[in-house]
């Protein structure tokens, strides 16, 4: 297909890597096969995808990976574990991709979006079974945090600033969309820098000399 959009159009200036879906259900409930079928799709889909363009590109010296990432891939919420860790991988892979290519005039970013009311939480989520009853008061409050449509973000409200994001000649490696990933990750930054310096005496002495 990248072959295909390069012989068509000469060229490949943005990717948007927008490969993802949800699965919903406790870490001890996933099996196998579901844990290897997020990743696959999540992480190595993304990879191939962005090592399928990488040379056009290159050859070019110029071009934009934008991936949608989740602001999941910067903190973690319950019954979301193999999706938090999926976008965790991305967000390492993108960054690391980004580092390499710099010099080749390549630009990476990291769009992290909080909930969106697209399929992602329906038609194309998957659950694992739900058997465990140790976990039922996870599952509720987890249920009645989605409750208020306010959390959910409108996918119209992105085109906008993603077309503006690929005009900016000097984009951000990484983007928050929505109000809820700013209040979420800002918060949670504050925290981990807290605990750095709490910490910092260990992480000193840790390094022995």
């Amino acid at each position: 297909m990248v072959k295909k959009i390069e012989n068509h159009f000469g060229r490949i200036d943005v990717l948007i890597n927008n490969a993802g879906f949800g699965l919903f259900g406790t870490t001890e409930e996933t099996t196998e096969q579901q844990a290897r079928d997020q990743m696959e799709t999540n992480f190595f889909g993304s990879l191939w995808v962005a090592q399928a363009v990488l040379p056009i590109m290159r050859q070019q010296k110029s071009g934009h990976i934008i991936q949608i990432s989740s602001f999941l891939g910067l903190t973690t919420l319950p019954l979301l574990g193999l999706y938090n860790a999926s976008k965790f991988a991305v967000e390492g892979l993108i960054e690391t991709i980004g580092s390499e290519t710099a010099h080749l005039g390549i630009k990476t970013t990291l769009i992290e979006p909080n909930g969106f009311a697209t399929d992602w939480a329906g038609a194309s989520a998957v659950q694992t079974s739900s058997d465990i009853a140790d976990y039922n008061p996870v599952r509720a409050a987890f249920a009645e945090s989605g409750d208020n449509p306010d959390t959910w973000g409108k996918p119209e409200a992105t085109v906008e600033h993603i077309l503006n994001l690929i005009d900016n000649q000097n984009p951000p490696k990484r983007l928050l969309f929505g109000k809820i990933a700013y209040q979420v990750v800002n918060d949670v930054y504050k925290k981990r820098l807290e605990e750095i310096e709490n910490w910092k005496e260990v992480s000193i002495a840790a390094h022995g000399h």
